[in-house]
């Protein structure tokens, strides 16, 4: 009984993302894309990783 539950529940999770999609299809696209305006992601200048915080790179301690 609690399975058909869990299985029913999806698939009108399912039908809900369907049919949002069908009807805001601006919104969703919107959320997926990549803004321009951000730019890229800044990196670390001697090692080449993503900086990720206010705080700097690992490489540069110790």
């Amino acid at each position: 009984m609690l399975v058909k539950f869990v299985i029913l529940f999806l698939a009108a999770m399912a039908l809900v993302g369907f049919v949002g999609k069908l009807l805001f299809p601006a919104s969703f696209r919107r959320i997926t894309t990549i803004r321009p305006a951000l730019g890229k992601p800044s990196r670390c200048r001697r090692c080449g990783r993503y900086l990720l915080g206010k705080g700097g790179c690992d490489c540069g301690k110790g």
